[in-house]
């Protein structure tokens, strides 16, 4: 009952705006008496008695999704528009990645741009079924800012102005190897 009223509440601050519930396909992955299919339940019923009130987006991987939308008889005709949006490629990651260095005042140097450009392109290639795509890039801009400013302490004082405290260089992002990449295992996280 508890889950319920949880579901409800969740349900609930959502009338007037949108609902948006990532990874749904966890919901069906349970047995019959488990959570997610209550809170299925629950949300197919907020969703006919209040129609037009409020909108639910679920979003997921591809095939997940399809298991998810199977799961239940009322949800495939509930979700009736299904939108794939493909994998970022090489290029647009590394766009992304200039963005992300930009947020936080940084740009790359030519060489640190090139290798970067190389590694994406191997993640690329190695791309599976889960990729995580601006997530990767994401775990990459930010391990590679506190290397640079790891990298920047070690600076004289005097040394760190301009141009030396905004520039990501190799030494900042090597660790991302495209000749050593290897596909890490996959651990749920």
């Amino acid at each position: 009952l508890f889950r319920s009223v949880k579901t409800a509440e969740v349900l609930d601050e959502a009338m007037g705006g949108v609902l948006f519930i990532d990874e749904a396909y966890a919901l069906s992955m349970g047995g019959e008496n488990d959570f997610g299919r209550e809170a299925i339940e629950t949300i197919l019923k907020r969703m006919e008695d209040r129609r037009g009130e409020f909108a639910v987006i679920v979003a997921g991987y591809p095939q997940e999704m399809e298991f998810f939308l199977q799961s239940n008889p009322g949800l495939k005709s509930r979700f009736d528009k299904v939108f794939e949006f493909p994998d970022f490629n090489a290029d647009q990651m590394f766009k992304i990645a200039e963005t992300m260095f930009a947020t936080h005042d940084l740009v790359m140097d030519k060489e640190a741009a090139a290798h970067l450009q190389s590694y994406l392109a191997v993640l690329d290639k190695n791309r599976d079924k889960y990729f995580g795509n601006a997530r990767d890039v994401r775990k990459i801009v930010e391990e590679t800012t506190k290397n640079q400013h790891l990298r920047v302490i070690d600076i004289p004082k005097e040394e760190r102005k301009g141009k030396v405290m905004k520039t990501v260089t190799i030494d900042d992002i090597k660790e991302f190897d495209p000749a050593s990449y290897k596909e890490k295992p996959k651990l749920g996280f």
